[in-house]
């Protein structure tokens, strides 16, 4: 009732009664029942009333439109201050699909920095977080830098890896002595179109450590354009050099 009677009162009676008007005085005309003097002048009046009615109208038009610019302008200030974050925490929950759309959207050459092998072991997390990387047409080489300590799990993989189309830009590992702290995956991304990463920790709280295998609990998403991205290529290009092949 309430949004009956409020599209009620919208009406324009003014025009309506103005319209009205003219109609019952154009009959009365063709009746005979009043003359042309009396009809011009009504007629002229609802003239004035319709003119002035669509001058209101326009105004109303006029202050809307004000409005809706001043809105896209102040919208356009709230989003030209708004700076995307440089780096995204990833949570136990996110931590797979996170991982699954970084490695499908790599592009170019991509370094895997002391990542732990041993949560590729399974071939479900193999087949989800390795493979699809692998395959990528848009990747053009991988290359691994790990530690020493992680050749028994590198045999482990090879078998796997050689099943996969694009075993050929697998690169042979370049083995170092790294110390078990950072680890990360650097590439190029197809979504955003700059250099990304992945980076973790080893250890509590980032890694969940168990007897058979370190998995990850936390990672961070570093975003295109970050500063903190030159200083982990510089990183993975330091520990190469001071550490030596093995």
């Amino acid at each position: 009732m309430a949004m009956k009677l409020k599209k009620f009162l919208g009406y324009e009676w003014d025009a309506i009664a103005g319209i009205l008007a003219a109609v019952i005085a154009v009959i009365l005309h063709l009746l005979h029942v009043v003359d042309e003097a009396v009809v011009l002048p009504i007629l002229l009046a609802l003239l004035g009333l319709l003119f002035i009615n669509f001058m209101r109208h326009t105004r109303n038009n006029e202050l809307t439109a004000e409005q809706v610019e001043s809105t896209a302008q102040a919208v356009e200030r709230i989003q030209a201050s708004l700076r995307m974050p440089d780096v995204v925490l990833v949570g136990p929950r996110h931590l797979r699909p996170v991982n699954e759309h970084f490695v499908r959207n790599m592009s170019g050459e991509t370094i895997w920095f002391n990542v732990c092998l041993s949560m590729y072991i399974p071939r479900p997390l193999f087949d989800a977080l390795l493979k699809p990387a692998i395959d990528n047409p848009l990747v053009t080489s991988i290359q691994f830098v790990l530690d020493a300590s992680q050749k028994d799990l590198w045999q482990t993989l090879q078998p796997r890896i050689a099943e996969c189309s694009g075993q050929l830009k697998v690169k042979e590992p370049r083995w170092c002595h790294l110390s078990k702290t950072t680890s990360f995956i650097l590439a190029d991304s197809q979504s955003s179109g700059g250099t990304e990463a992945l980076l973790s920790f080893w250890g509590e709280p980032f890694m969940a450590q168990s007897t058979e295998q370190d998995v990850p609990r936390f990672i961070f998403h570093i975003q295109k354009n970050s500063e903190l991205l030159p200083h982990l290529v510089e990183l993975q290009r330091t520990q190469s050099r001071s550490a030596g092949a093995v």
